[in-house]
């Protein structure tokens, strides 16, 4: 009963906060365009379910072909970091000057190389270059943190670097790298739709063109649906992470275990 009461709360809330901005809304009367009611935001969302549903799906396969695209190079990199010194010195900084680059300053640059006729590469590419850094250095970390004591050991008993890779630093590596697709997922997103703004294109198809299309056309109700459209897709993307992230760890990682309490 507790626990339904947690889950509970939130909603409870948003549905008050929801309450009372409609109640603001209808009595100070504020004009539709400058601040839609809750129920003018539903009734909008219901009326534009079609063309708003398919941009959030455009909008979230975009995010995941970045965000899976980032996920195998910076998990490819952070392996190749674990087995090389040199390697590591040699190409991380280039991954941190990657990350510290605004991605409103070259996405401009991409879209131009990529060509605007192919649009949804060029946003994907955008949305991976901006999640593949906390993976890399989540999982770059991770792969460190393993227990020296087990490497000790493996050495000991002729491991290869491969059985010891697998077996203690992947293992090791883990919670930290779930973690970082967390975070990765989320900012991967923000990189898309950044990117669709600064694309500025009728070519584009996702959230980011319907709110700055119906930004355009001061149709506000429309704009908040697909910004409430936006936020539920991070959640979704961060929600299903987390259940991949108790579904590899429960059985055996503090952080999980301790939540089936």
């Amino acid at each position: 009963m507790k626990k339904i009461a947690e889950y509970a709360l939130p909603f409870l809330l948003a549905l008050l906060l929801l309450a009372l901005w409609e109640a603001i809304v209808h009595i100070r009367q504020i004009r539709p365009y400058i601040l839609p009611a809750p129920s003018a935001i539903a009734w909008a969302l219901y009326a534009n379910w079609g063309s708003l549903s398919a941009a959030m799906a455009s909008t979230l396969l975009i995010t995941l072909k970045g965000f899976l695209g980032a996920l195998l190079t910076a998990i490819l990199l952070a392996i190749l970091f674990s087995q090389s010194r040199l390697a590591e010195k040699a190409l991380y900084p280039y991954a941190v000057v990657l990350q510290v680059t605004p991605v409103v300053a070259i996405a401009p640059l991409i879209l131009i190389w990529v060509g605007f006729e192919r649009i949804d590469m060029a946003l994907a590419l955008i949305a991976g270059i901006i999640a593949f850094f906390p993976i890399l250095a989540s999982a770059v970390q991770g792969l460190k943190s393993a227990d020296f004591n087990l490497l000790d050991l493996a050495r000991l008993y002729g491991a290869t670097r491969w059985q010891t890779l697998r077996r203690i630093q992947l293992p090791a590596a883990l919670p930290g790298l779930l973690t970082g697709m967390k975070t990765g997922a989320v900012i991967a997103l923000i990189g898309e739709v950044t990117a669709e703004f600064a694309a500025g294109s009728g070519t584009a198809t996702g959230l980011a063109w319907r709110i700055a299309e119906a930004g355009n056309r001061l149709e506000i109700a429309t704009l908040f649906a697909a910004v409430a459209l936006l936020a539920l897709t991070g959640v979704l993307l961060f929600v299903l992470l987390s259940l991949l992230e108790w579904a590899l760890l429960r059985r055996w990682h503090e952080s999980a275990i301790s939540r089936e309490f």
